[in-house]
């Protein structure tokens, strides 16, 4: 938490909170994990991680076809 801390009078508190969301996120909390992650996002497009689709919008009909497979 130092680290952040003297992050934080570095950077904006903004930066330093998302690294720190994916510090927690990917269990990254080594030493120099947190200046690492947030000099990535701060020269790299963040690509956001893709969410699932719901059932509702999903094109799968069923797996109900698949259910004799391999007997």
């Amino acid at each position: 938490m130092a680290e952040a801390v003297d992050l934080a009078k570095l950077h904006a508190t903004g930066p330093v909170n998302e690294a720190l969301e994916r510090c927690a996120s990917y269990g990254r909390f080594a030493d120099g994990d947190l200046a690492s992650i947030l000099a990535h996002q701060q020269t790299a497009t963040v690509i956001p991680l893709p969410t699932r689709a719901d059932e509702e919008r999903s094109l799968q009909r069923s797996t109900r076809s698949w259910e004799g497979f391999g007997r």
